[in-house]
């Protein structure tokens, strides 16, 4: 499954994603407006998911340079 989903993508309030992405999601809901980080395995798709969802909701994505 690709980690794609966004906002416009839920339907009936029901979604189907990875623990990865329902871990961005959460995080959202509970507040979260800022993430810093560096996109290494195995957290490298939750950097990236709050890298595409943060400023739809608010929020700001720093990418660091290196660890």
């Amino acid at each position: 499954m690709n980690s794609q989903t966004d906002e416009s993508q839920i339907q009936d309030k029901t979604m189907v994603i990875h623990g990865n992405e329902a871990c961005v999601w959460g995080a959202i809901a509970a507040g979260c407006r800022f993430f810093a980080g560096y996109p290494i395995t195995p957290a490298s798709e939750i950097a990236e998911i709050m890298a595409r969802l943060l400023p739809k909701n608010r929020g700001v994505f720093l990418q660091m340079e290196d660890e």
